[in-house]
């Protein structure tokens, strides 16, 4: 697979293809048309970049880790059945080259916060206590599981389904939402704490 010209940084925008549009793509990539994986990254590769990099808090290993997956995608493109979208397909892919990166490493999702907490207050006083309660939410986020973490970045952030992040992370769908219980819950009882104080 050529890689010459997916040149970094991620300037492509995130583009809503349909599903007609996706078996396409897939089945020039499953054709061994080497455009068809330029397609998919310029349709997809700063998703995919972005779920990467709060993944593993780190740019380069991003990188590498969106990469690898356009990689293992072009591949593996005769594994994709089309039953669901590839878009989960794809961040499955990033979910377990990131992991494999990781070794261990359980930071990511620092900015996840910023998505929980709004900036609507004008006042130093209310732009302070916003700023807290961003740091406690961060810390809150921190306190989870990487499991737990994951979870909640594929529904809040990415926007999939339970099932298609089922799909993601290799779990039931009974898994994801105990799991996406779990972790609001514990996020509630952060921020009621910080309202105590």
């Amino acid at each position: 697979m050529p890689t010459a010209n997916l040149a970094l940084p991620w300037q492509t925008q995130t583009v809503m293809t349909k599903p007609a549009e996706d078996l396409d793509l897939i089945r020039r990539m499953q054709a061994g048309d080497d455009d068809a994986v330029r397609d998919l990254y310029a349709l997809y590769g700063q998703r995919l970049y972005a779920y990467a990099l709060r993944l593993t808090n780190d740019p380069a290993t991003a990188e590498d880790v969106t990469q690898n997956t356009l990689v293992t995608a072009w591949h593996t493109a005769r594994t994709f059945r089309g039953e669901g979208r590839l878009i989960a397909w794809l961040l499955g892919i990033v979910h377990h080259t990131a992991m494999k990166a990781l070794r261990g490493d359980t930071r990511y999702l620092d900015d996840v916060a910023e998505e929980i907490v709004s900036e609507d207050q004008q006042s130093p006083e209310e732009q302070a206590q916003v700023k807290d309660e961003r740091r406690w939410v961060r810390q809150g986020i921190q306190s989870l599981s990487p499991e737990h973490r994951a979870v909640l970045d594929l529904i809040f952030y990415q926007g999939l389904s339970l099932n298609e992040a089922a799909q993601v992370l290799n779990i039931p769908v009974g898994t994801v939402k105990s799991r996406l219980s779990y972790a609001r819950d514990h996020l509630r009882g952060v921020l009621a704490r910080t309202e105590e104080r």
